[in-house]
């Protein structure tokens, strides 16, 4: 685009209240770097105004326009590659259930648009090519998602009729998903239920928390066992109701029980402990159920600890109960 000519972007519904500089980017394919420069460089208005806070939030059918010249990329459909080995656990024509290893990204995004769970799937599945279109074109399939640390189980739908009915599933809350964390500290109750909203961070958009303004949020926990060394933890198995980006480590952070391993929100080694890699937190989907989207027959599947994280409970001493009066 020449310099003097300007982009004009519609504000899409699916970014009503984004922030206008995350905005740009899920618009444009620009990286985060990329639209700060625009920003800094005063290049952006919002309906013929200037841009004068990049934290501004924007709303459906708003325009942006954007000075000078960028090349708008956009979602396109991932190609097929086989270098990415997809553990598959079950497949017929209308589901793939997958076993996701921890450091894996579902889908293409921002900062990774090769190398995705997608791009193994459709080398093994060519047939979900033709689910690559409209809101689903970067992501045929796709259902749910599980965070690149996080390991464990997810649905891929091989069909539009078979995504359109795990989707009204999950809205429905029908969908049977739970997770194995372990937690710095010793939760106070054996159980517990945390109810609280969860919204994008005003300071850090790729970050969470709990706020009134976010969406509800509900994840069940109970105890599996307590460990006293090297450091105070809890094994925890956990239910989500819902399903908000990094809820299970938003909430239990939220309660003061943050994730192990989990440098995001609190959750960094202590004394050194523990060594997992980067980015890893003690969170694995080892159950995951749902009704057959054609046959309505109930599906259930467990996933077992992964052998990072299985070794580290291993080296733990478990909680002995206090000493009983004779």
């Amino acid at each position: 685009m020449p310099e003097d000519q300007t982009l004009d972007l519609l504000v899409p519904a699916a970014l009503e209240g984004e922030r206008v500089d995350r905005a740009l980017a899920l618009i444009t394919g620009l990286s985060r770097r990329e639209v700060d420069e625009l920003l800094g460089a005063g290049r952006v208005d919002i309906g013929r105004r200037p841009l004068t806070s990049r934290s501004r939030r924007v709303h459906a059918g708003e325009r942006l326009l954007v000075h000078g010249s960028i090349e708008p990329v956009g979602p396109q459909a991932p190609e097929a590659d086989p270098t990415v080995t997809v553990p598959v656990v079950y497949e017929d024509p209308t589901v793939i259930v997958v076993d996701k290893p921890a450091g894996l990204v579902v889908h293409p995004g921002h900062g990774n648009r090769h190398a995705t769970l997608v791009h193994g799937l459709l080398a093994r599945f060519p047939d979900l090519a033709s689910m690559a279109e409209g809101d689903q074109i970067d992501r045929p399939g796709i259902v749910h998602r599980l965070d690149k640390g996080t390991s464990g189980l997810l649905v891929v739908a091989r069909t539009e009729a078979g995504r359109a009915d795990l989707a009204a599933q999950l809205q429905a809350r029908t969908v049977g998903r739970e997770y194995l964390t372990l937690v710095f500290g010793h939760v106070e109750s054996d159980e517990g239920l945390i109810d609280a909203p969860v919204g994008r961070s005003d300071i850090d958009p790729n970050r969470m928390r709990v706020q009134s303004s976010g969406r509800p949020a509900r994840t069940r926990y109970e105890l599996v066992a307590r460990y006293a060394d090297p450091v105070p933890v809890s094994l925890l198995r956990c239910r989500l109701e819902t399903g908000r980006t990094h809820q299970i480590r938003v909430h239990l952070a939220s309660i003061g029980h943050a994730v192990v391993g989990d440098d995001r929100y609190g959750g960094r080694a202590r004394g050194g402990w523990p060594q997992l890699p980067s980015g890893r937190p003690f969170l694995h989907a080892g159950g995951l159920g749902f009704d057959h989207p054609e046959s309505r027959q109930p599906m259930y599947f467990r996933s077992p600890l992964p052998a990072d994280l299985s070794a580290l409970l291993d080296d733990l001493s478990p909680m002995r109960p206090p000493p009983t009066d004779h």
